[in-house]
């Protein structure tokens, strides 16, 4: 006996594979991240209409690609099962270098800018030597070397600001931060090369992590470093490569900094490393590695700078920013883990 089919109930997908999509799509890293942005961006433009002016969007993305590409390094590391303490003190001690070279008359701006990398660079392969080679774990390791670097920005300005107003004019100047207008139906924004620089970093990084040979090793390195060695991965050279990159990187964030704001404070990005590791893991990024978005590090990103800036706006005191941070990071948690169990459940 034939049964008949109903145009009502065919083709028409199961409740549980329905159930299946809907948790795969918002059980996607990125999902949560982008939701709890779209919300704030939302609520702080109705609490104050000032939030969505022209003259603001400009003044929170003047800041947004200078922590926002070393979170976008910090993603990679940490996908490697690493991570770096140490960022904030090379984003200070970075411009204080360049400018002693230059202020003293040693080297050109530009020169000076190279070996500042050079050193930076480095700092990262010392850090990654360390934790590959004498198997210290990278949080003691960086740690050590957040105080040695920090110290050394103190003693080469005696805890004094550098001069920066000869950068104005400068080639490295107008490469790394030169500004220009965006016209928009409101008004033009202020924009400057960083965010430029950001953006190509972020579709470079998102490549290598997720379409390329050396971002499968990445991945292996944090999953499950034994299997990875046993199939041929060079771990120890990846995780190396990648803290000489967040070093480098952190380096060129902090001169770009101290170029926009004309100053290169020796105190310049203290505390910064804890918000660029709050930046990667409430955009997705597993801390013990395996697993990283470069996407959903930018929405991090965006994120906190939203948050920050919003909170000012909305009247609330602004050393309650962290108050805020440290809840969308325990909520972020817990959403992850939520949903990773719904997902096994139904699977």
């Amino acid at each position: 006996m034939s049964t008949t089919t109903t145009p009502e109930t065919a083709g028409t997908p199961s409740s549980k594979k329905l159930a299946e999509r809907f948790y795969r799509l918002i059980g996607a890293p990125e999902a949560g991240p982008f939701a709890l942005l779209v919300g704030a961006i939302i609520t702080f433009t109705l609490l104050n209409g000032a939030f969505a002016s022209t003259l603001n969007i400009g003044n929170l993305l003047a800041f947004t690609p200078e922590l926002g590409m070393v979170a976008l390094a910090m993603t990679l590391l940490m996908t490697s099962g690493e991570f770096d303490l140490s960022v904030g003190s090379v984003f200070g001690f970075a411009p204080v270098l360049m400018w002693f070279f230059f202020n003293e008359g040693i080297f050109s701006l530009e020169v000076a800018f190279i070996i500042t990398v050079v050193v930076a660079a480095l700092i990262g392969l010392t850090s990654g030597l360390f934790v590959t080679k004498l198997g210290i774990p990278s949080f003691l390791v960086t740690l050590g070397m957040l105080l040695v670097v920090r110290g050394a920005a103190l003693w080469i300005t005696q805890g004094f600001p550098q001069r920066t107003w000869a950068a104005e004019g400068a080639i490295l100047a107008d490469i790394l931060v030169s500004d220009f207008s965006v016209p928009t139906p409101f008004g033009e924004i202020k924009v400057y090369m960083s965010l430029l620089w950001f953006a190509l970093l972020a579709l470079i990084l998102g490549y290598v992590l997720m379409a390329s040979k050396f971002g499968n090793w990445i991945q292996a390195a944090g999953g499950n470093p034994l299997a990875a060695t046993a199939r041929g991965v060079r771990v120890g050279r990846t995780k190396v490569s990648l803290f000489i990159l967040t070093a480098v990187v952190s380096a060129w964030s902090g001169v770009t900094s101290s170029i926009r704001v004309s100053a290169a404070n020796p105190n310049s990005g203290d505390g910064y490393e804890l918000e660029i590791i709050a930046m990667t893991v409430i955009g997705g990024t597993v801390l013990s590695g395996g697993k990283g978005t470069i996407i959903g590090t930018v929405i991090g990103v965006l994120l906190l700078r939203v948050m920050r800036n919003g909170i000012v706006l909305a009247g609330a005191p602004a050393l309650a920013y962290k108050i805020f941070i440290g809840a969308i990071i325990l909520g972020m948690m817990a959403l992850h883990s939520y949903l990773q169990r719904r997902q096994r459940a139904i699977a």
